[in-house]
């Protein structure tokens, strides 16, 4: 089932949304990092559910528990086993979809792939999932402290943060619960939010990352290429629908001589189409790109469907759900950049020894 994510910093996970606990093991992690517990810790407190009105209101502590690869506060270079412990499930909320698949939802397709399904929470297809992906990620960010990882919330519904990362105080992206860098249009993406909750109803939006201090020379020329291994981390997140890198499809409206960079003489350049990546590899510039989430596929309105026979009925999303999921998607998104990042500068050094 593809649970094992990158090749020589790996991460492979396990769990459902309702079983006793999620978890999973990092491979490959370099000996000697002195870790943060604090740090990783409050990466899963950026992601985990019951933080603000606008988000899902399970409550889950989600602390995690390693359990091997780590002595006295060091990685050891053996693998590094951790686990969360679910506190918090509410499976009764999903005995009206047992024989009934929610539109968008991965119901119909696991129940055809597999022959059958964890309808409570989703199981495995839940996004309770990326708990794991955030203990990776933060495990990841203290193995390259010297490169900065800021994702932000730009846009919710038709509520676009316009002003360029350059002029972002990416400090203030913590300030509120939309982790919008500007006060004024996080404001507004609140208030967007709370109003489409007392609907019943959800929306999406887009979170930019932008990385910077990356060295020169990470990524492959061909299928592995930098680029492509970011969008193919950010196209597994649930509810992504679009990853632009650079320029983007912008560029695709712009001539050769608008868009090409031109070098400075110590290899970096005037301007920055390229997204910090040519060729699929870096070029020491910062790399920045975005990533579109779709409404969460659950909303609290009637709405026809199938059920296990072909039959139509009629259902409506009961329980605890996010109306908008792009503040909590935050950590997850650099956590995964965190992860190709490591990955590749391993990549990077075995080829050089």
């Amino acid at each position: 089932m593809a649970n094992k994510f990158g090749n020589l910093f790996t991460l492979t996970t396990f769990g459902e949304s309702h079983g006793p606990a999620i978890g999973g093991v990092i491979d490959g992690c370099p000996a000697g990092i002195t870790l943060d517990f604090d740090a990783i810790q409050k990466e899963l407190d950026r992601r985990k559910p019951g933080q603000s009105k606008i988000v899902t209101q399970r409550k889950e502590p989600d602390t995690v528990e390693f359990m091997a690869g780590i002595f006295d506060g060091i990685t050891t270079g053996a693998s590094i086993g951790f686990r969360i412990v679910n506190t918090n499930q509410k499976s009764k909320d999903y005995s009206h979809i047992k024989d009934q698949y929610r539109p968008s939802h991965a119901d119909y397709t696991y129940s055809q792939k597999y022959g059958h399904r964890d309808y409570k929470g989703g199981g495995r297809t839940s996004a309770r999932e990326t708990a794991n992906w955030v203990v990776g990620g933060a495990i990841a960010k203290q193995a390259i402290p010297d490169i900065k990882i800021n994702a932000f919330t730009s846009s919710v519904g038709n509520i676009h943060l316009e002003t360029p990362y350059q002029e972002l105080d990416f400090s203030l992206t913590e300030s509120n619960i939309a982790r919008c860098p500007d006060a004024k249009k996080a404001q507004e993406m609140i208030d967007y939010i709370g109003q489409i909750k007392k609907q019943g109803d959800t929306v999406g939006g887009i979170v930019t990352c932008v990385i910077q201090n990356v060295p020169v020379g990470l990524g492959e020329p061909i299928f592995d290429k930098l680029h492509a291994q970011l969008g193919k981390a950010m196209l597994s997140i649930n509810a992504v629908k679009g990853f632009e890198f650079g320029s983007g499809f912008e560029g695709a409206t712009m001539t050769g001589s608008q868009h090409n960079d031109i070098f400075n003489t110590d290899g970096s350049t005037k301007t920055n189409f390229s997204g910090g990546i040519q060729g699929g590899i870096s070029n020491g510039m910062d790399i920045y790109f975005k990533v579109a989430f779709k409404p969460v596929a659950t909303v609290i309105q009637e709405q026809e469907t199938i059920d296990k026979d072909g039959n139509i009925v009629t259902m409506m999303g009961k329980g605890r759900h996010d109306p908008c999921v792009v503040p909590r998607a935050i950590p997850i998104v650099e956590a995964l950049s965190a992860m190709v990042l490591v990955d590749h500068m391993m990549l990077d050094k075995a080829r050089k020894i």
